[in-house]
């Protein structure tokens, strides 16, 4: 399979990206640094130079995601998988009397409208490919069943992106293409922190079961956890 994963330079991101070229399939990369890379990302680069195109891309800029996906067209013609996996976690721990609105901006143009973004330049080229799947990387913070008094923006794009994850559902039904939204649990990365109980690597194991058909999710289900359970909306 071709994977394409947004924030694939750390975390979750770079889990995915690292499982993945160990399972064979080949791994579009994007990174905001993606023209300049260094790090993990490179020494993946390093071992698996024929699974891993490394791509420049800032979600937050459409013309950046316009130009990664004219490069995946020219270089690889399909994929099959899109894996919306960049975020950012803002007003951790701010009171609603003391947030800083700019930040409701930053919070939505990374988390919501990137996905939106990823997926109005790349799914011409998923509709090129097989056995298609899309995740987008959502949270129990988007749950309005168990919805919480804090973490404002972040928990709102993270419910807007459900909803969102639906609509793309409901508009590729026709085509066969997976779509759904994941929380991956409270994991330790660099959002995640290090008091969190689950691993980026135990995640990304279980979401590349699912994309693999591996793991069976319920048709009628869209917004899981990493496992395979439902999720409450």
């Amino acid at each position: 399979m071709k994977i394409f994963i947004t924030g694939a330079n750390r975390g979750l991101g770079l889990a995915l990206a690292t499982f993945a070229a160990e399972r064979g399939h080949t791994v579009i990369a994007g990174s905001r640094n993606g023209d300049k890379p260094k790090g993990e990302l490179t020494k993946l680069k390093e071992r698996f130079p024929n699974q891993i195109l490394i791509l420049a891309i800032d979600v937050t800029d459409e013309q950046s995601v316009a130009d990664a996906a004219k490069r995946v067209s020219m270089e690889l013609a399909s994929i099959d998988v899109i894996i919306n996996n960049a975020g950012v976690l803002l007003d951790r721990g701010v009171k609603i009397e003391d947030l800083d609105l700019s930040l409701f901006d930053q919070t939505m143009d990374v988390n919501l409208y990137g996905p939106i973004r990823i997926v109005k330049h790349f799914l011409p080229l998923l509709f090129q490919g097989s056995n298609q799947t899309i995740i987008n990387i959502s949270s129990d913070a988007g749950s309005i069943t168990k919805a919480y008094g804090g973490d404002f923006s972040y928990g709102i794009s993270k419910a807007a992106l459900n909803m969102f994850s639906k609509q793309i559902r409901q508009y590729v039904a026709e085509k066969n293409i997976a779509v759904l939204a994941v929380h991956p649990g409270w994991i330790k990365t660099d959002m995640g922190g290090e008091n969190a109980t689950g691993s980026p690597q135990d995640t990304a194991r279980n979401l590349l079961d699912i994309i693999e058909k591996k793991k069976n999710i319920d048709h009628d289900q869209f917004f899981i956890h990493h496992n395979g359970d439902e999720m409450p909306i």
